[in-house]
């Protein structure tokens, strides 16, 4: 089967797409698919859906996260219509962090999204518009059975390869499956991630390496996407570049030329 590079762009704060494209650019070289944020941390960014239609328009494969903090059922189903108009296929659901400013909306969570999303096929409005592919978020715990449900899984980013080794073989589903990986460019990042993440547990060698050398934290990455796959356990990986986006794709691209998809043992 195939190992997909899935990797994760900063969408913009400000009405300007140019390093988004600059992004797509540099990493289309290794990856197979784009993961676009929803107004992530709680920070105001131009649509997912209209990202993951740019991604589509400069040959790439998008995939557009949504989450329930930030909208109501109507405004769902917007984005469920502006994504078909665009020929946005793919979506990842999440709860959404916490908000800097201001309340959740309430009115919806990711058992309904996917309800309502499924629900999409039958109606009307969405006549010859191809069905939509589904995914959701995990940590490293059972999945709940509405999440069962869903099209793929991406666990939580983790740097203890054997804890998601673990996890994966805790789990009995058909679904595909990507393990969340994350460069760590800094041991500020270290310590922000250790205060957000639940069980996230940051190796202090790795820490102690990104603070003399911030290449370290790319090599780091690197090495567990390249473990990850010989495992064959995942169908692929998250990855988070972060700002290190650049280093990173030099340096997987002999591992990984052109984001094909490369073969795993499983």
């Amino acid at each position: 089967m195939a190992f997909e590079v899935i990797c994760e762009i900063e969408p913009p704060t400000r009405p300007d797409l140019t390093r988004v494209r600059h992004q797509i650019g540099v990493l289309s070289a290794v990856t197979d698919s784009f993961l676009i944020p929803d107004n992530h941390i709680g920070r105001a960014t131009v649509s997912s859906v209209a990202v993951a239609h740019e991604v589509q328009a400069m040959g790439a494969r998008g995939i557009a996260c949504l989450n329930s903090r930030d909208r109501n059922l109507l405004g769902f189903r917007r984005d469920l219509l502006t994504a078909a108009a665009y020929g946005v296929q793919r979506f990842l659901f999440v709860y959404g962090d916490k908000p800097t400013a201001g309340n959740r909306t309430g009115d919806l969570n990711v058992r309904t999204m996917l309800a309502e999303a499924r629900a999409a096929t039958d109606d009307p409005a969405f006549a010859g518009t191809a069905p939509f592919r589904l995914g959701v978020t995990s940590g490293l715990r059972p999945l709940p059975s509405f999440k069962s449900a869903a099209d793929f899984v991406f666990a939580q980013v983790c740097y203890d390869n054997d804890a998601l080794l673990r996890w994966r073989d805790s789990l009995r589903t058909d679904q595909p499956v990507y393990a969340g990986v994350m460069v760590l460019a800094s041991p500020r990042m270290a310590g922000n991630l250790a205060a957000t993440i639940p069980d996230i547990s940051i190796p202090a060698s790795l820490v102690e390496a990104v603070a003399a050398d911030r290449d370290a934290g790319v090599r780091a990455a690197r090495e567990q996407v390249l473990a990850l796959r010989e495992s064959g356990a995942f169908d692929g990986v998250h990855l988070v570049p972060v700002s290190r986006y650049r280093q990173l794709a030099a340096l997987l691209e002999p591992d990984f030329p052109r984001g094909s998809g490369q073969a795993s043992p499983r």
